[in-house]
């Protein structure tokens, strides 16, 4: 019988974010959202640690999850939190959101021996069509909301992400670029990363979502 935060419940990269994570690691899980991810990894990984979500909402779906949890802005930093508290913190979906995503990639180095980070990719060849044949900004649904309303105001590519990584100094540790965005079955997941591609260009092209796990750099 599958305990609650079961892999069923979890968006594709969440899953793969997921396996990324080590037992029994201690987690910072930023934007957290309803806790569906830091659920699971206490649940079925044994984790330890608790979620930053700003939202009311989301606050308080993550409660009646069980989800430890504390509301907080990730914009302004990660002070409550010594350097390498945590084995990993986890941003997903999440940065296109911040006022300064690099400036929270850069708390997270600090607080984190490892750091997750996922995206939808702006370069998919799906945007770039919708743009070039509608002259409009794509709406999809993985980013459905208008220009005017959207919480996303940072929107990048792989190659930009790359390139942010290059400027801090940060070793990838490993990229995932992942041929799919909702809900599947977790036996066909592996099947859903697109696989063989070469790190630049192509994969910025053909995959809608990036997974990221970083370290600092030596």
């Amino acid at each position: 019988m599958e305990t609650q935060g079961s892999s069923n419940e979890l968006r594709v990269d969440l899953k793969v974010i997921a396996d990324l994570v080590d037992n029994d690691a201690r987690i910072l899980d930023l934007g957290c959202g309803e806790g569906e991810l830091l659920d699971y990894l206490i649940h079925q990984k044994n984790a330890n640690g608790f979620g930053v979500e700003i939202s009311d909402d989301g606050v308080r779906a993550c409660i009646e999850r069980g989800v430890p949890v504390y509301q907080g802005d990730i914009d302004q930093g990660l002070s409550d939190h010594p350097a390498n508290s945590f084995d990993f913190v986890i941003l997903s979906h999440t940065l296109q959101a911040t006022m300064r995503p690099q400036y929270v990639v850069q708390e997270m180095l600090r607080v984190g021996k490892r750091i997750i980070i996922s995206f939808p990719n702006f370069g998919y060849w799906s945007m770039r069509l919708n743009l070039l044949t509608h002259g409009r900004m794509p709406q999809t649904k993985l980013l459905p909301h208008s220009w005017y309303d959207t919480p996303n105001i940072h929107h990048c590519t792989i190659l930009d992400f790359r390139d942010l990584c290059q400027e801090m100094n940060i070793t990838i540790v490993r990229f995932l670029p992942l041929a799919s965005t909702g809900m599947e079955p977790h036996n066909v997941i592996k099947r859903k990363l697109v696989k063989r591609l070469p790190p630049k260009g192509l994969a910025n092209l053909v995959a809608p979502v990036a997974v990221f796990l970083l370290e600092k750099r030596n």
